[in-house]
């Protein structure tokens, strides 16, 4: 359309009932367009409401073993893992350790290997175990 004074701009804006709304101030001239301003907002609220629906935020579920978990205990953590992962959450599993205890660390790695074999068809292990002070730890992500 090209240049046109401001004033003739809102005189242009008001006749048809639009607002007169500033697109690019830094621009020299700056940019204007004459548009139903809230009809606008509503859009792209609209908008960012549906960008947000297919969004899913990851949230990390924790599970807590002991390294003499006896088997049953053990499966009933494992459906609540199960659980977690199909609902596209990380999982991590610690295995904590009291006194003694500290000494049969293996029986804490073989534990969380069992755990990795029970859940392989859905899960994986993100990263390496580590132990972290008294517990060692693992996460398992869902696979895709």
């Amino acid at each position: 359309m090209g240049i046109v004074s401001t004033r003739d701009a809102l005189q242009k804006a008001e006749e048809y009932g639009l607002d007169l709304v500033e697109v690019a101030p830094n621009a020299n001239p700056p940019v204007c367009r004459i548009m139903d301003f809230g009809k606008y907002k509503y859009e792209q609220s609209k908008k960012e409401k549906e960008s947000k629906k297919k969004q899913h935020t990851v949230v990390v579920k924790e599970i807590r073993l002991r390294p003499k978990t006896d088997v049953h205990d053990l499966e009933t953590k494992i459906r609540h893992a199960r659980k977690f992962l199909e609902q596209k959450n990380k999982v991590k599993i610690s295995v904590f350790f009291r006194g003694r205890e500290m000494v049969y660390q293996d029986f804490g790695r073989d534990l969380l290997k069992r755990v990795t074999e029970m859940l392989s068809d859905i899960a994986e292990p993100e990263g390496v175990t580590k132990m972290e002070g008294r517990r060692m730890v693992m996460v398992l992500t869902p696979k895709h």
